[in-house]
Parts: C-alpha cells; sequence; structure tokens
C-alpha cells in the first residue's frame, strides 16, 4: 500500500505560482511513475504532468505545458509540481497519483494505482 499526501494549494492572483508537493510513503513507494491530475466540480479528473520512476522523462497536458514542471526527490520521496503563469482556468483540486506507467497517465485509460486526497488550487482574476 501506497499512501500520497498533497500539500502547497492555496489562493493565488492570476499570473502568479505555486509549487505543490505529494509526500509518497509505504513499501516501494519509490518505484512508482508519479503524475498530477485536477479536477473542477461536473468535470472529470484530467491529466496535468507526470514523470517516470528516475525522473528521465516528464509528460504535459497541452494545456499547462511550458507553464508547469513536474520533479521528485526519490530520496525524499516526494514528487512536486511548479505552476507559473497561473490561470483562473487552473483552478481545481489538484491529485497526486502513483502508478506503473508515467506515459499512460497521459491517454484515455490512465493506469492509475493509488490517488492523494487532493489540494486546493484558487486562481483569482
Amino acid at each position: 500500500q501506497v499512501q500520497l499526501v498533497e500539500s502547497g494549494g492555496g489562493l493565488v492572483q492570476a499570473g502568479g505560482s505555486l509549487r505543490l508537493s505529494c509526500a509518497a510513503s509505504g513499501r516501494t513507494s519509490g518505484s512508482y511513475e508519479m503524475g498530477w491530475f485536477r479536477q473542477t466540480p461536473g468535470k472529470e479528473r484530467e491529466f496535468v504532468a507526470s514523470i517516470t520512476s528516475r525522473g528521465d522523462s516528464t509528460y504535459y497536458a497541452d494545456s499547462v505545458k511550458g507553464r508547469f514542471t513536474i520533479s521528485r526527490d526519490n530520496a525524499k520521496n516526494t514528487v512536486f509540481v511548479q505552476m507559473n503563469s497561473l490561470k483562473p482556468e487552473d483552478t481545481a483540486v489538484y491529485y497526486c497519483a502513483a502508478g506503473p506507467s508515467a506515459q499512460s497517465m497521459g491517454t484515455i485509460y490512465p493506469w492509475v494505482q493509488y490517488w492523494g486526497k487532493g489540494t486546493l488550487v484558487t486562481v483569482s482574476s
């Protein structure tokens, strides 16, 4: 079992930045590929970004490319997403995800085995 705990959400003005963190714990948590998804009320959860277990490949949704950067610190079992140039449409609950394939997370059938409980990001205009 792997536990994921997100932090770093909050209220920010449009154009601002936030960095979300996801701390993973549990057996072999460091071997999982990790990702971020987001969800707004009435909409399906959508892929944001993902990273391989060694951090050598990253994947992004088109809507965040060039503005968000995903990274991980395997020594601390933590994954981050740095979010810059935030827009009101980035407002959502952001969820951390762990699974066997970072690449699959950006597909129509993301392979996710564990989810965090989410952290709310609100971007004001």
